[in-house]
């Protein structure tokens, strides 16, 4: 949040060139750039929470003529949120540049010069699931439109996507699907979905299933279980109050034995739920019971 970065310590040991370079005029961020050869590259960190967006709208980059602009970012554009609950940058509020070299959401996109090349390797079950393997992005300089994705198969990712509705049968179910197919050296994702109307989520033996994987040789095994669920049970009857069902108890059993006594019932019970004091000794205690019982008895 403070502006302070890691890349500080990687430039100072030698690996890399930290291109942030800003200083503030009026309500404007004048990012100046760092030149290599023909290239005047630009810089500006994302922050927590998104905290850079605000200040991005300010930026502005000082001229570099003749050369080719490369403004990197590690923030999110309006193009690319779609519907995640997350503040982005409007795209047309970028400063001009040839091009936009881009991080932080972690998807493949390459439009009007704005690329996100993806993450160099999924880092979640999603990522995994509808990117497959990593990537990077080799860029023409001559000309920004000829970008092209490099593709990091490192493991072959194999998806199994299963449904149930009996969570007792499931293990067995889903060990013969995968018995089904070649899981050597592969991780493998594991989505199950579905309403269980027997049985519950934990009846699934996932430690057997992921013993199995391996058995198979099975890089590693992914489990999903977000949309399994269990099926409601009809609760559509009078839940009643402690009070009331203590009241109804001495009513049924006032009807069924008739007696005077009864009505010392309730007050009875009061007296009986009355609770030890701290410090205060067993005799005295009970002695004070045994005070308020005669009280209502009357003797």
């Amino acid at each position: 949040m403070s502006g302070k970065t890691f890349l500080d310590v990687l430039e100072k040991a030698g690996f890399c060139k930290n291109v942030f370079n800003a200083e503030e005029r009026g309500d404007k961020i004048f990012l100046n750039p760092h030149v290599h050869k023909n290239l005047a590259i630009y810089g500006y960190p994302g922050k927590k929470s998104g905290l850079e967006i605000p200040e991005l709208r300010r930026v502005k980059l000082n001229d570099a003529p003749g050369m080719f602009k490369i403004f990197m970012l590690h923030t999110t554009l309006d193009s690319v949120a779609g519907n995640l609950p997350i503040e982005s940058l409007e795209s047309e509020k970028l400063p001009y540049a040839d091009y936009y070299a881009l991080g932080h959401i972690h998807i493949l996109f390459n439009e009007k010069k704005i690329v996100y090349p993806g993450p160099l390797f999924p880092n979640n079950f999603k990522e995994l699931e509808d990117l497959k393997h990593g990537s990077f992005v080799l860029v023409d300089t001559e000309s920004a439109e000829q970008v092209k994705f490099i593709r990091l198969p490192i493991k072959e990712v194999e998806c199994l996507e299963l449904e149930f509705d009996d969570g007792l049968a499931a293990t067995e179910k889903i060990l013969g699907e995968l018995s089904k197919r070649d899981l050597k050296d592969k991780i493998i994702l594991l989505r199950i979905s579905g309403e269980l109307k027997r049985g519950k989520p934990s009846d699934i033996k996932f430690f057997q299933i992921e013993e199995f994987a391996k058995e198979r040789g099975a890089y590693f095994l992914l489990k999903n279980i977000h949309d399994l669920e269990i099926k409601e049970v009809d609760t559509n009857f009078e839940i009643k109050e402690e009070g009331d069902i203590e009241e109804e108890t001495i009513k049924i059993y006032s009807e069924k034995n008739k007696s005077d006594f009864n009505s010392f019932a309730p007050e009875l019970m009061n007296i009986l739920s009355i609770e030890k004091q701290e410090d205060e000794k067993i005799e005295t205690f009970q002695s004070r019971l045994l005070s308020e019982a005669r009280r209502v008895l009357r003797f």
